[in-house]
């Protein structure tokens, strides 16, 4: 989890998609550094397996303490919010649509919408149906946010590890009936083979297709088409 501190002090709505570390590592160290001086709970929102894998695993005495048991001067310091696939939840101003996934734990994608733009995140997954039916059922949708983990070279770990190639994604893409000019993000590289993965999908001549870039702000409308990774410096 990378925020700055103005970020740090404004987030208190953190929504998982699932439990392996490299999404949730940050989660205790964020609640740990702001403990005394949370005015109302950080709340957690993920699938009820999710959070049950927290309470045991993580937050359980041994690893780190269990902040749902705790409080601060002003009240409790977790809050946890089930929010399982099939069911839609609003926070602040953004509605949330919750999809199951494939990945190998219990896994959700997530449709966000402020009620003018709406996108999709798939979070972890490799090939998938039950989203793409999901996504084809939006009009306008502003962006798609997926998964592309290891290259072409590893596509036995990517199966093995339920985690998509630049040919596997090639597929997926595929299944996405809304129209050409919703533009796709690729999410979720491993970062040693990023360079690798971009190249790949690049080779595939696939429109609107290109790398989210950590630290850069978005910001969608609906319907606006962006250039293929092919055309991008």
């Amino acid at each position: 989890m990378a925020v700055t501190s103005v970020q740090q002090n404004q987030i208190r709505d953190i929504v998982l998609t699932h439990a392996h570390l490299d999404h949730i590592a940050g989660l205790p160290l964020f609640i740990d550094d702001l403990f005394s001086t949370l005015t109302e709970p950080i709340r957690v929102y993920g699938p009820g397996t999710v959070i049950e894998t927290l309470e045991r695993d993580v937050f359980n005495w041994s690893v780190y303490p269990r902040f749902s048991e705790l409080s601060n001067s002003h009240g409790p310091v977790l809050e946890y919010k089930v929010f399982d696939p099939g069911e839609s939840l609003r926070i602040k101003h953004l509605s949330f649509r919750s999809i199951a996934v494939n990945h190998n734990v219990p896994s959700a994608g997530y449709v966000v919408s402020d009620g003018s733009a709406t996108i999709a995140v798939s979070g972890d997954t490799a090939e998938m149906d039950g989203f793409w039916s999901s996504i084809n059922s939006y009009s306008g949708m502003s962006a798609i946010l997926i998964e592309c983990a290891f290259p072409n070279e590893l596509d036995d770990l990517a199966r093995i590890s339920h985690h998509l190639t630049p040919k596997r994604l090639g597929s997926e893409l595929a299944k996405c009936s809304i129209g050409t000019g919703c533009p796709f993000y690729i999410i979720n590289m491993k970062p040693m083979y990023r360079d690798t993965i971009v190249g790949q999908v690049a080779s595939l001549g696939l429109p609107n297709v290109q790398p989210l870039e950590v630290g850069r702000v978005y910001e969608w409308e609906t319907g606006t088409p962006l250039k293929s990774l092919n055309d991008i410096p």
